[in-house]
């Protein structure tokens, strides 16, 4: 592994501005100081959450990252995330963030170990295979645990642990913002944000917060390109009734038993 001093001196390329333009200003010691601290600082902060290997991992080409993002200091409240970068011109790929529903289910335990993300787990139990439909093979792949108390992530205050779908876009939204300072090189890279299940609620509403706060000329802006839900659960009524129409469609159920559920959905 590469010393940080090293690292951060590589990384200038990712933080510095790509025109000449800085060279018309003139820079003291002290701003350099600075700057470099700063990056010894963020690159200090992604070696510590860098995974070398996975237990029973097999050789990859890309690198992986997990760890916490605070979202409340004074409720010593934190966000877990996964973090696939892609093998193929990661510098260039988006970002997508991904969103498991539930609500509780683990994005990282369900989402990036059995759905789309780089491995699976093999019979045994203890070893890992690649995934060759990983989408990290096409974006760099963001595993968000959430709300509170999914997964990993957690809170140190008992109330927390009660929440609604509004507290946990705000939950979020602070996240990405905090994880985006010491992950900058993605500040620009356009952003997706995906999902299934009760993500169907998730999702358009931390969309809809990212658009508002991108208002906001105090906030940093989340280049956010796209949405997309799969299987989305948006309400019990509508969601039931899309079950119910399959059943009927597929032969599942007689027309007599569908007839007689549409009555009952008018009452």
């Amino acid at each position: 592994m590469q010393s940080p001093l090293r690292l951060a001196r590589n990384r200038k390329a990712l933080l510095l501005p790509k025109s000449n333009n800085l060279c018309r200003f003139r820079t003291t010691s002290t701003d350099l100081l600075k700057w470099y601290r700063l990056v010894l600082n963020i690159t200090i902060l992604q070696e510590a959450d860098r995974i070398n290997r996975l237990p029973g991992q097999p050789q990859v080409n890309f690198d992986q990252y997990s760890g916490y993002a605070t979202v409340d200091s004074k409720a010593e409240k934190a966000l877990f995330y996964y973090f696939a970068e892609s093998p193929h011109n990661s510098s260039t790929k988006p970002v997508v963030l991904w969103l498991n529903g539930g609500p509780g289910c683990s994005s990282f335990g369900y989402g990036a170990m059995e759905e789309l993300g780089p491995f699976r787990v093999n019979s045994d139990g203890n070893t890992l295979y690649l995934n060759d439909y990983a989408w990290n093979n096409v974006a760099n792949v963001l595993f968000l645990e959430s709300p509170i108390g999914v997964g990993f992530s957690y809170s140190n205050k008992s109330f927390d642990y009660t929440i609604g779908d509004k507290q946990t876009a705000k939950d979020s939204y602070t996240f990405l913002i905090n994880w985006l300072e010491r992950f900058p090189e993605y500040k620009t890279r356009d952003f997706f944000i995906t999902g299934e299940s009760y993500a169907g609620h998730y999702i358009p509403q931390l969309a809809s917060l990212i658009l508002s706060q991108n208002k906001n000329t105090n906030q940093p802006i989340i280049n956010l390109r796209g949405i997309a839900i799969g299987n989305a659960w948006i309400d019990d009524t509508t969601c039931y009734q899309g079950v119910y129409d399959y059943f009927w469609t597929h032969a599942l159920i007689s027309d007599e038993t569908n007839a007689g559920i549409k009555r009952l959905e008018d009452m």
